[in-house]
């Protein structure tokens, strides 16, 4: 008898950082953003190229799939709008009551029309809405391959809830149990994200650029502010509306008050030069973003009982925080997945549903992935639309080719294999350079990526010779942890180590990705460094490059020396 087989794709879409999971048969095809593939930097639009390369991928139709798994449930946003009255019991919050419990109601209404308009565009599924907060936690453990771990989800909102600590088990068939959650306003990423934009950035795009500029400031000045409106209880913390207003879902409505502004700073515009009291207004809302998430850690311990975590939602791309975590030790193993925020939440809908449905098949193809989108190995490249460039094959000593080129100084782009998952390039969409060049962080900042002067930059290290640099004293394959450094970092490779003592590192094993690790280890055998600087391939404001043409305009438009792409060497 023929199998059919069980074709689910995890939607997350409409919201920020649209993208696509497609699951066949309890194996995960491919994950992708859609913004790597439509050059629209956290695009909500639907992802029309991500579902179109997975569908071709798999050799499928949109009439195909089975079910799609969809990462809200708009029921969820109508219970919060009843509950929103409950604000109307306080002076502080009385005016916010209406405004909510409608964009709350609005919201619902508008994500089960949303959860419709999926129905139509794949005729033979049925829709699956998945509760927000139990698709971060499928997605962080189902890519950590664990077969028991606490699962902590921190992020702005998902439907109502802002904060959950579960329990997850079985690697195969994973279930997780949501032992504790907190609801709005008591939100972390509210909180950051209002600072973020109080200071100018945007927010949802920029609050790492926030995290850079806090090592420089002195959290002294606001450390007592912030210890009023971000208190920490016994199972939780509670945000105090006087500082920061509960959110209404609708614009026009500030997310600093009054009583913030009077005891900060103005609102600094974006053109504005970065003074004293904005590094210090940063640095004390990362102290205490810092001091809550260990307060979180500390009571996911303690609940599951369990010596592992798995840590996801947007507020666990903050690496300092996740590199607290693992120095406090409280647990024996932390892990982020490569794609924290609400796109890796297209995986965990999908597993939802694989799971719900019955399936006895077990999970393949997530834990420990990371290059999962489309490659571009053998398309002819027709350069005529970029007239400067020029190119040349390499042959198979292109991993020692490229080590030289590092060595001498340049700046070189690289674009291979599969995309990553996540906001971080891991070495097939990278930016590359020797830390050991003179003034390389200011050249990579001003004239290669476009962006402040203080952001820093991330090393990538041969794992095996991780510890002689770094202190985490555990791999960190996807970028997401901040480390500690040695001696040895300090005086072989300052570059990579930030304002306040840290590197985000990135180990790299000759499992997870041989080409780079043969970089590496051939970089090493010229300098006896094992380091490299590791950026993105893009410039500010745009996507990481998805295909060969976005990594072609960055190569144009930027100072970058030269491009690898699939084998071949392009210069200007």
């Amino acid at each position: 008898m023929d199998h059919t087989p069980t074709v689910i794709l995890g939607l997350c879409s409409y919201t920020h950082d649209s993208s696509t999971a497609l699951l066949v048969d309890g194996e995960l095809v491919g994950f992708v953003e859609e913004e790597r593939l439509s050059e629209d930097k956290h695009t909500k639009a639907f992802p029309q190229h991500a579902v179109d390369w997975l569908l071709k991928e798999a050799g499928l139709t949109p009439g195909d799939v089975d079910a799609v798994a969809y990462n809200f449930h708009p029921a969820h946003y109508l219970v919060e709008s009843s509950a929103s009255l409950r604000l109307a019991l306080s002076a502080t919050t009385r005016e916010r009551t209406l405004p909510r419990a409608h964009g709350f109601a609005k919201v619902g209404l508008r994500t089960q029309r949303r959860v419709g308009a999926l129905g139509r565009l794949f005729p033979s599924a049925r829709v699956v809405p998945v509760l927000h907060h139990r698709a971060h936690q499928l997605a962080a453990f189902s890519w950590s391959g664990w077969t028991e771990s606490a699962v902590l989800v921190v992020d702005s909102l998902g439907e109502r809830q802002t904060t959950t600590i579960a329990h997850g088990h079985n690697a195969l068939r994973p279930r997780t149990r949501t032992l504790e959650s907190l609801n709005d306003p008591a939100s972390l990423g509210y909180v950051y994200g209002a600072v973020t934009e109080h200071l100018g950035w945007r927010r949802g795009d920029e609050e790492g650029t926030v995290m850079a500029l806090a090592a420089l400031g002195d959290p002294k000045r606001f450390r007592h502010l912030f210890a009023r409106a971000l208190r920490t209880t016994q199972s939780g913390f509670y945000v105090d509306p006087s500082y920061f207003p509960p959110r209404t879902l609708s614009s026009g409505y500030p997310r600093t008050s009054r009583r913030f502004l009077a005891e900060t700073c103005p609102p600094r515009q974006s053109a504005e030069p970065v003074v004293e009291v904005h590094r210090d207004l940063a640095a004390a809302l990362q102290e205490r973003t810092e001091q809550v998430m260990l307060h979180l850690a500390r009571r996911a311990r303690l609940i599951t009982g369990s010596r592992r975590l798995c840590a996801g939602g947007g507020v666990a791309t903050n690496c300092v925080s996740i590199g607290r975590i693992i120095e406090a030790g409280i647990f024996d193993d932390v892990f982020v997945p490569p794609a924290p925020g609400d796109a890796g939440t297209a995986v965990g809908a999908a597993v939802a549903v694989h799971i719900d449905s019955g399936s006895q098949r077990p999970l393949s193809g997530i834990a420990r992935s990371c290059y999962l989108g489309p490659s571009f190995e053998n398309l002819p490249l027709d350069l005529t639309r970029w007239p400067g460039l020029r190119q040349k094959m390499l042959g198979i000593e292109s991993a020692e080719f490229l080590a030289d080129q590092l060595a001498h100084g340049m700046i070189v782009g690289l674009f291979q294999g599969r995309v990553e998952a996540g906001p971080r390039a891991l070495g097939n969409r990278s930016i590359l350079a020797s830390p050991l060049e003179p003034g390389v962080v200011e050249r990579l900042n001003a004239t290669v990526k476009y962006r402040e002067p203080f952001r820093p930059f991330a090393p990538m290290v041969l794992a095996e010779r991780a510890g002689q640099f770094f202190t985490l004293g555990q791999e960190a394959p996807y970028m997401s942890m901040a480390s500690g450094v040695t001696d040895t970092a300090r005086e072989r490779v300052p570059a990579i180590v930030h304002a306040n003592g840290t590197s985000r590192l990135q180990t790299v094993t000759a499992a997870q990705n041989p080409f780079m690790h043969a970089v590496l280890t051939a970089f090493a055998r010229r300098t006896g460094v094992p380091v490299l600087i590791n950026t993105s391939l893009n410039v500010k404001g745009k996507p990481i490059c998805g295909t060969p043409a976005m990594a072609l305009d960055c190569l144009t438009g930027s100072g970058l020396d030269a491009l690898l792409l699939e084998g071949r060497w392009i210069t200007k």
